[in-house]
């Protein structure tokens, strides 16, 4: 036989299946220091370079409507401990707002899921409160509740409302038939069937949501704090007060503080989100 006929004959090896790079490897998908390659960062930095620039023309043709950013900048950093505490007072609004608008819906979502009458009842009604305009009760919160942080709570519990409510009631009801049929097999109860099957199908659709309300809380402070009478703190409120005396730089300074704690919320959530969902296919995408 000759080696032609050998290389023809012999038997073909399998090809080895790729190696999957290290996880902190650049080559990984979800490297966790991906982010020093150029095609990461390069694309933001490109683009805050342009707005800056952009900005920049803006505020030289139009001085009346943008600050210098070196202005914005100067008001950040000599009064640094004012922007601090009035976030801090914002932040407080919000995440406390943001935390009774969460039980309320996640209770009624429950019961929805459960009780058919009480789908019937509560949908209707929530559905014209996500379309009524806050600001416009925010002076009725303020006669009813009085002058203290309670109609700011109210509000950015409100904004937040809906969105988990939604989505956690569409989690609740999305699990499958043959699930279900499963655990009824094996008599589970309703309670069993709650805990142990609706609310963790549920999560995903939950944590959807808390990535819209939790910057969306902030949105919902700012704007108690900037409607409802008797404001002693908050971002909202310096923003009114800068914008009566004309301090254009304290008003953007003001509303850059909120975008960067609306990022951070953002950023915990999501963070949390692919803790708790580990087993689920979003932590992975």
């Amino acid at each position: 036989m000759t080696v032609a006929d050998e290389r023809t004959t012999a038997p073909a090896t399998e090809a080895e299946p790729p190696v999957e790079p290290s996880r902190f490897s650049l080559g990984h998908p979800r490297s966790r220091i991906a982010w020093i390659r150029p095609a990461v960062w390069l694309p933001l930095l490109v683009m805050l370079t342009i707005l800056a620039a952009l900005w920049q023309w803006g505020a030289e043709e139009l001085p009346y409507l943008l600050p210098p950013l070196s202005d914005i900048g100067s008001s950040l950093t000599t009064q640094f401990g004012y922007y601090v505490d009035n976030a801090l007072v914002t932040l407080g609004e919000a995440v406390a707002g943001l935390a009774m608008g969460f039980v309320a819906a996640f209770v009624l979502a429950v019961l929805t899921s459960e009780l058919p009458l009480v789908r019937r009842a509560v949908m209707p009604i929530a559905v014209v409160l996500n379309v009524t305009p806050l600001v416009a009760i925010a002076p009725a919160l303020v006669v009813a509740f009085g002058f203290g942080p309670l109609p700011k709570l109210v509000i950015a519990g409100l904004i937040c409302f809906f969105p988990i409510l939604i989505n956690t009631a569409a989690g609740l009801r999305s699990v499958s038939q043959q699930v279900l049929q499963v655990y009824q097999t094996m008599d589970a109860d309703r309670i069993e069937l709650l805990w142990h099957v609706r609310i963790p199908n549920a999560l995903p659709y939950v944590f959807a949501a808390l990535r819209i309300v939790f910057p969306l809380s902030i949105v919902g402070a700012v704007v108690a704090e900037m409607s409802a009478s008797g404001s002693s703190g908050g971002l909202g409120t310096a923003i009114s007060v800068a914008s009566s005396m004309n301090q254009l730089p304290v008003v953007y300074a003001s509303i850059l503080v909120l975008a960067v704690m609306g990022v951070l919320l953002l950023l915990v959530v999501t963070l949390v989100e692919r803790r708790v969902l580990h087993w689920h296919d979003s932590a992975h995408n």
